[in-house]
């Protein structure tokens, strides 16, 4: 059975104030979107490197609290800035604010400035991975005994990286979401990837959900350029597609425009 195409958006915490981007959630939940997601910087990644920004989970809390249907989290949570047993209990606890809408993203981390200015080590790709590697199982045993556990039982974990010997693997088996970059050729090659990892372990590659992300100046205006490229993401395995954009505004007419690609898509 295909895997239902979903709809999800990015609400860069950058570059606005809090009521702007609180009214862009709850318009983005009053259109139909599936699932809500901020990022897990210190510090904007783009335009003025020093603008406004806020910090992530705090506004995930928020988020929990200001919708009532969508899925929330991070896309995607850096392992490096939180003891993992600390997430753990963040995430649990989120979960019950949302009454159950947590998905727990998480990543092992790359953008330095964060490393630097609030003094956590920055290290090498392969001291990232390798903690990240170790965090994710303290994770899932915090979560399991955590009192009172997370409300469906268990929470689904995003896994975002393309790291095909390792950061795959770790998808393979831990993984509900996979959140991958780069062109329909590129995204295909790397599910292959996934998939042959999932045989390896012993998983049925079917369970994991394949996501991409489609900044809001990636999408085009014509509707059948948009159809054409979103088709081709489809053919190389990918089914969640997130829309990302920033403030002042946190303009929704990309998120506008593949809602309504599905919507035909499914009529």
């Amino acid at each position: 059975m295909a895997r239902a195409i979903r709809i999800g958006y990015q609400a860069r915490p950058q570059h606005g104030s809090y009521d702007a981007m609180r009214a862009s959630w709850i318009e983005a939940e009053a259109l139909g979107v599936d699932a809500i997601y901020n990022w897990d910087h210190f510090y904007p990644l783009y335009d003025d490197p020093d603008g406004l920004h806020f910090e992530c989970w705090t506004l995930i809390a928020a988020l929990a609290e200001a919708t009532s249907r969508v899925e929330v989290g991070a896309l995607v949570t850096c392992m490096s800035y939180r003891n993992p047993n600390l997430l753990a209990d963040m995430a649990r606890t989120v979960d019950h604010i949302s009454n159950g809408r947590l998905t727990l993203g998480i990543g092992s981390g790359w953008f330095e400035k964060d490393y630097t200015e609030f003094g956590y080590e920055f290290g090498t790709p392969i001291t990232r991975l390798h903690a990240f590697r170790d965090a994710i199982p303290v994770i899932k045993d915090r979560m399991a005994v955590g009192n009172p556990p997370p409300v469906r039982g268990k929470i689904p974990i995003m896994i975002g990286g393309g790291g095909e010997k390792v950061m795959l693997k770790l998808v393979a088996q831990h993984a509900d979401i996979w959140h991958g970059f780069g062109s329909p050729d590129e995204i295909r090659h790397k599910c292959e990837v996934l998939d042959a990892h999932c045989a390896t372990v012993g998983r049925d590659p079917a369970e994991i959900e394949r996501s991409i992300m489609l900044n809001a100046e990636e999408i085009p205006a014509d509707a059948g350029e948009l159809n054409e490229k979103l088709e081709q993401f489809i053919d190389a395995g990918a089914t969640f597609f997130i829309y990302g954009t920033s403030g002042p505004e946190w303009p929704l007419d990309g998120l506008k425009a593949l809602l309504d690609w599905r919507s035909g898509r499914t009529s």
